[in-house]
């Protein structure tokens, strides 16, 4: 009776769901598959942001009960000590990894989940031997996911309850195996995976199998006689008939024969144990009961993770995810559900606050303002915010600048920029066909179709078939060879096909990002109502998205057609003005360099000047190509370019591109002496100040990380100039809107666009005339020139009936 009864309970309790995570292997595939993540710190962060974004992708889908973590440990394994060659093929693994694979421990800690591994035995091991305890406990009823990166774990699989939750590619695109899976993939079951192994071998382990035996003869060898003990039985009996008859050659006969040693020990180095000496126990908490959500904030707000919080208590709660326009809907309403009593409008100024004290903390959202102050309430929060403004002495900053725009942002979004329907749709018809006619003179120049989206093909084509190749061409992180744009530049005078995948690539962006994009996003008046946020970037300059207008290709003859789409309503006219070489004129009058202040003074051309001074020629003898490598090392040098650098793109000598820079530095000496100040000043003080006070933060400056502390020092070179243009910029907006308040002028002229140096307003015809001097003349003067020695920050504008023909 007694029995019954607990088959009746064991029956009627839901199963658990327990999630085992190969943590090296989440790691490695991260840190390949995500871009060098850093923090302000200069702390790399890439495997770390996946293997979060792992975790609560795995509350997404799989809804565990339970969540443990297993590990490598450093000691070598049981494998070492039997092979000395094992893994022995792979790279040694990179430092900023072996930081990460330390830190890893925190996430966990973070989010209360225990840990298992055990000195001499691999992560696998550990899985391994969970499963086998899980297995056996009659009473356990509960159901294993392994989630990896690693193939091998596939031998652990067992019919629905033990399952493998595994990479595709990346760390999103995720696949389950059971039991049937595994069969579809391999033709055989889950158990014989480590004999498969032991005949074919595996590179990435350094297991060596049976050389000469490939997979398709492997698979042929264990669907027919099933694991290596079986098949030496075989042959032990003299039943090589049996293999000729499954297709299997004398030389491969004669190949098992020889190497019957290395088959089976391929095999043991390849099988997962499942005796490694741990005892494991169910967690005494579920995950959710465990989960501590602000410690695992705390970790995050470190690590600088903004969105993770807000996705991991989606995940838990349950609620379906969302696509991320929608997950910022979301949170938005979230946002406005909790704070209720945040005064409209307070959240947008605090947020801008908080920008100015960090500016690594872009477009602030509720969750930023509340961990940077460390608070519950919001009020507090803010007074917080508004105390380190006024320490740091930002708020005049503030004030005078960012808040002025608040509102001007508002109107602009509200007015939005007229867009002419048929120009695009006569475009999408145009680039479509185009795009249809580059993809078969690609397929041509290949000799074959494929999929010239896809990276690992179009590398095959470019690489395998076509033999393509050039020195120092950069691979991914994983290995593979890169078909980045930067890569294929390198190709671009080797075979007509590479020119006609730039324009693919070109075509097609412009298409899914603007053309085919733009006509759904317009209201019944034709106008699109893009935003433009003035806390976007980390450079002080604005930002737009839905969509993002600063980015439309202008250097193109197809990206500058699209330009001809936003236009003016009846009765009004476009107007772009634009301020002439701004980062230089900032740069002359911040380092208070004589010659460059004199060339501006005098209203010379600067890149005719430079370039008469760098090549030693009088101006009237300075050439196209001369003022042209002139404009390179101009603004190279403004962003901190190098030699390496300055000679790819000058498409110089390595000498040659040192004897412009050492000439250029030679004849600018001031600028040379500012630069090198900016970097022993940000190293010091850990931040850049613009002209108007506004700090940008660069704590990568002092990392032990060579790429790191010296793209710290790039960006620090140019922040305050760069910085100090955005400040410009921004007051230019304020002024003039004040100019059209104080004029009537509401219903006449709107600020439309801001791309960079550049304003697009929509004027009255009427009013052009009277405006557009004056609107000119009042981005000259944000600056007295009596202020910075005498440098006028001139802007130019041009009128017309579209974008398009006002440049």
């Amino acid at each position: 009776m007694l029995q019954y009864e607990y088959m009746v309970k064991n029956i009627e309790e839901k199963q658990k769901r327990l999630v085992l995570l190969d943590s090296h292997a989440i790691l490695h595939r991260a840190y390949h598959a995500l871009p060098d993540f850093s923090t302000a710190k200069g702390e790399p962060t890439g495997a770390l942001y996946g293997l979060s974004t792992m975790i609560i992708k795995i509350v997404e889908d799989l809804k565990p009960d339970y969540v443990v973590a297993c590990y490598d440990m450093a000691a070598p394994t049981y494998r070492h000590e039997a092979y000395k060659e094992y893994k022995a093929g792979r790279q040694k693994t990179e430092d900023d990894l072996i930081m990460q694979i330390k830190r890893s421990y925190d996430v966990y800690r973070a989010m209360n989940i225990p840990i298992y591994e055990k000195a001499g035995f691999e992560a696998d091991d550990m899985l391994g031997t969970i499963v086998e305890q899980i297995v056996k406990d009659s009473s356990a009823n509960t159901e294993v996911v392994i989630a990896s990166g690693d193939m091998d774990t596939l031998q652990l699989v067992r019919g629905e309850d033990v399952k493998v939750y595994t990479l595709k590619k990346g760390i999103k695109d995720t696949i389950i195996y059971d039991e049937k899976a595994v069969m579809e993939r391999f033709s055989f079951g889950p158990l014989l995976i480590p004999d498969y192994k032991g005949l074919r071998g595996d590179p990435s382990d350094n297991i060596v199998g049976v050389k000469g035996i490939g997979e398709k003869t492997a698979t042929i060898l264990i669907t027919t006689f099933g694991t290596i003990e079986n098949i030496y039985k075989e042959l032990e009996a003299g039943h090589e008939e049996a293999f000729k008859k499954a297709g299997i050659t004398p030389r491969i006969i004669q190949l098992l024969k020889d190497n019957k040693e290395e088959a089976e020990f391929s095999k043991m180095l390849a099988t997962i144990r499942r005796d490694a000496p741990i005892e494991f126990k169910l967690p005494e908490k579920t995950f959710k009961e465990a989960l501590d959500v602000k410690k695992a904030n705390a970790l995050w707000t470190e690590l600088e993770f903004r969105t993770l919080t807000q996705r991991l208590e989606k995940a838990v709660s349950g609620a379906k995810p969302q696509n991320r326009v929608q997950d910022e809907t979301e949170v938005q309403t979230s946002q406005t559900a909790l704070f209720q009593a945040v005064p409209a409008g307070e959240l947008e100024i605090t947020a801008v606050a908080l920008w100015l004290i960090n500016s690594d903390i872009t477009n602030p959202k509720i969750e930023d303002i509340m961990n940077y102050a460390n608070v519950d309430d919001f009020q507090s929060a803010k007074k917080k915010i508004f105390d380190d403004l006024d320490k740091l002495g930002l708020r005049n900053l503030y004030e005078k600048i960012e808040l002025p725009l608040i509102p001007i942002m508002h109107k602009m979004k509200e007015k939005g920029v007229k867009i002419d329907r048929a120009i695009l749709q006569n475009l999408s018809k145009e680039y479509h066909a185009t795009l249809s006619s580059l993809e078969e003179m690609i397929w041509k120049d290949a000799g074959m179709e494929f999929n010239i989206n896809s990276p690992k093909q179009l590398g095959e084509v470019l690489f395998d078939k076509l033999g393509l190749e050039a020195k120092n061409m950069k691979k991914t992180a994983g290995g593979a060879r890169s078909t980045r744009e930067s890569e294929l530049e390198k190709l671009r005078d080797l075979h007509p096909i590479v020119p006609n995948i730039f324009e693919y690539r070109e075509l097609q962006k412009l298409l899914s990002t603007y053309i085919d994009a733009i006509p759904p996003l317009l209201d019944d008046g034709g106008r699109l109502h893009a935003e433009f946020i003035p806390a976007g970037t980390t450079t002080g300059r604005m930002a737009s998205q839905n969509p993002n207008l600063q980015n439309i290709p202008i250097k193109s003859d197809h990206g500058k057609k699209i330009r001809d789409a936003f236009i003016a309503e009846k009765g009004f006219l476009l107007g772009a003005f634009d301020y002439s070489q701004m980062e230089l004129r900032i740069a002359a009058f911040l380092s208070g360099d004589e010659k460059l202040i004199g060339i501006f003074n005098r209203g010379e051309d600067v890149h005719t000047s430079v370039a008469s001074f760098v090549f030693k020629v009088p101006q009237d003898k300075v050439t196209k190509d001369m003022r042209r490598q002139a404009k390179v090392i101009n603004f190279g040098i403004m962003y901190g370019m190098g030699v390496l650098a300055l000679k790819q793109n000058l498409g110089s000598t390595r000498e040659e591109a040192q004897n412009y820079l050492n000439q250029y530095f030679e004849t600018f000496s001031g600028l040379a002496k500012y630069l090198d100040r900016i970097k022993s000043e940000t190293a010091q003080k850990g931040f850049t100040e613009t002209y108007f006070g506004r700090r940008r933060y660069f704590q990568g400056i002092k990392s032990k990380i060579p790429y790191i502390r010296a793209g710290a020092e790039r960006m620090a070179i140019n922040a305050p100039i760069q910085g100090t243009e955005a400040d410009v910029i921004k007051l230019a907006i304020s002024e003039v809107d004040r100019y059209i308040e104080k004029e009537g002028l509401q219903e006449d002229v709107f600020l439309t666009l801001q791309v960079h140096d550049e304003l697009v307003y929509e004027m009255r015809e009427s009013a052009v005339e009277k405006v557009a001097p004056q609107i000119q003349k009042i981005m000259e003067s944000v600056i007295d020139p009596k202020e910075v020695s005498g440098v006028v920050l001139k802007a130019s504008y041009a009128v017309g009936k579209n974008w398009g023909e006002l440049k």
